[in-house]
């Protein structure tokens, strides 16, 4: 039996003073802070995913700066930063070798640690908990609440909604979260932040936001083959020289090797998949050795905020702010953006916590100027020209370009080097650019996309409206197939785009269930026509505790 639209009106409401949009290390920082400074607070966190952590893959290096001020003694406390990174390698490839290069001081690891980020994220999600903040997980929030052009909370997604748009028999409606200020810390491209930029006018006078694709893949490898606290980067081949992309490699925990590929999103060939160049990228000699024998035992893909200092947007609006990967505080150069996320939430938390105590205006606009006086601006200031030098000038200009700004100028040269367009606006037509032939996967050191889906453990209610909206759903054939060949096959990691029909009428699929939630669609289509949506909450990849 169904549910009348009448029945399915009333919302029910839930106040607190601060609701956190996202159980990253952003929001669980920014909740933790407030209630250290205001014990009294209610405080609410709202996370998508399954469990606080499991949109997270493990395998990451984390710096403890923003931990060791937020969390002193998170050693005693059992923190799971259990592998220090011991030793760093910077590799540049060739088809057939490799070369070894300094590793830029902005790569330097020492001090740092390899581990499970989800892992990470739980951890600091009891911290929370013992301090008092509610986390719901599994309630994805897709609707701003707004009310006279101030942002007074959130509502979660309804439940129970069938393909045709109306309730099933299981429907639930979502619920208003209401608050004082609301923190968003949805991560990049974050669906409900990507309003706030249109509503708010927030990117007015920046640069414009530029993304990679990071796809990853967890392996378990024979114990006489682990070498834990091994830290290695590359540059180069597969890709060529006009494309910014490279890989990571990390040795940690119990015989495991955590392996990612990055490529910039404002590549120019549309026949370019950064799926099958991370694949083919193992194949390498360098490379091979390192999971011979092993086993991949996990896969997931994510977009990431390459900008940097120009590119951050306008922080505050009336009711709320903007912390971690959602608003662009990742150091692109140093490869890390949990430190800098922490501690931009801790920022936001001290503003909304000093708001709270006070007359609450209706914009922590005290925000802005604690990031600007911290030593979050500093390093993001200090490597401001590295990415965009890579964009303008290539590899080899922008290694140039970054040893000059790094070696000569110390991160303080008098200019400043912008970003010149959006991602979407620098393919080439298919015509135009040339084709690449990805050798087939074995199945043992190489996969297809299915297969990586699979292990990724995504799952999507079946009986839901897509998630992937067209706007003009003429467009992924007037456009997309004719002038350039359908990227969006290629460029999305989980086969969610697929083209029916290719040699008589081609239209597009849209394989929704298979989302991993990466956002790369949203970012990299050509005329901005797709749109990423929250699907019902718990929906998406499910990455366990432990890896």
């Amino acid at each position: 039996m169904g549910v009348s639209m009448s029945e399915a009106d009333a919302r029910e409401c839930m106040e607190f003073d601060v609701v956190i949009v996202g159980a990253g290390p952003s929001g669980l920082a920014a909740a933790i802070r407030l209630k250290q400074l205001a014990p009294d607070a209610a405080v609410c966190v709202v996370e998508k995913g399954a469990e606080v952590g499991a949109h997270i893959l493990s395998g990451a290096i984390v710096e403890p700066t923003a931990l060791d001020e937020l969390l002193p003694d998170w050693k005693a406390q059992g923190a799971p930063l259990a592998t220090p990174a011991t030793e760093d390698r910077f590799l540049y490839l060739t088809a057939g070798g490799a070369h070894r290069l300094p590793t830029p001081p902005t790569m330097h690891n020492h001090g740092n640690y390899i581990s499970s980020l989800g892992d990470v994220c739980r951890w600091l999600g009891q911290q929370a908990e013992a301090l008092g903040v509610e986390i719901y997980p599994g309630f994805a929030a897709a609707e701003v609440l707004e009310e006279d052009g101030r942002v007074v909370g959130v509502a979660t997604g309804d439940m129970g909604i069938g393909k045709d748009g109306q309730p099933t028999g299981g429907f639930q409606r979502g619920m208003e979260l209401r608050a004082a200020y609301t923190i968003f810390a949805e991560g990049c491209r974050g669906s409900l932040t990507k309003r706030l930029m249109a509503r708010f006018d927030l990117r007015a006078g920046r640069d414009p936001q530029t993304y990679g694709i990071g796809i990853k893949e967890l392996w378990e490898i024979p114990k006489e083959h682990a070498k834990p606290g091994l830290v290695i980067h590359t540059i180069g081949w597969p890709v060529d020289s006009a494309t910014y992309g490279g890989s990571f490699l990390y040795h940690w925990g119990e015989n495991l090797v955590s392996y990612g590929y990055v490529v910039g999103l404002d590549y120019r060939n549309p026949w370019l998949s950064p799926f099958e160049e991370m694949q083919r990228l193992k194949t390498h000699p360098a490379m091979r050795p390192h999971f011979e024998g092993g086993r991949r035992i996990a896969y997931g893909a994510r977009a990431i905020s390459e900008g940097g200092w120009q590119s951050l947007p306008k922080l505050t609006f009336p009711g709320g702010c903007l912390v971690g990967d959602t608003a662009g505080f990742l150091n692109v150069p140093k490869i890390k953006g949990t430190h800098t996320a922490m501690k931009s939430g801790m920022l936001a938390a001290e503003t909304v916590a000093e708001a709270l105590a006070g007359d609450r205006p209706a914009e922590p606009t005290g925000y802005e100027a604690r990031v600007r006086d911290s030593w979050l601006a500093h390093e993001l200031q200090g490597v401001r020209n590295i990415r965009p030098g890579f964009a303008k000038f290539g590899l080899w200009g922008g290694l140039l370009n970054a040893a000059v700004d790094t070696y000569i100028f110390r991160g303080k040269a008098p200019w400043t080097l912008h970003h010149a367009h959006p991602d979407n606006e620098g393919l080439l037509h298919a015509d135009q650019a040339p084709r690449i032939d990805y050798p087939k996967p074995d199945g043992k050191l190489t996969f297809d996309r299915l297969s990586s889906v699979f292990i990724s453990n995504t799952n999507h209610e079946e009986n839901q409206p897509a998630h992937l909206v067209l706007r003009d759903p003429a467009k992924a054939i007037d456009v997309n197939w004719n002038e350039y060949r359908s990227p969006e096959t290629r460029y999305c990691p989980a086969g969610v785009y697929e083209i029916v029909d290719a040699d008589t009428h081609p239209r597009l699929q849209i394989n929704a269930q298979n989302c991993v939630h990466c956002k790369t669609c949203d970012i990299k289509d050509p005329t901005q026509n797709i749109d990423w949506e929250t699907p019902e909450g718990s929906g998406g990849p499910v990455y366990p505790g432990g890896m």
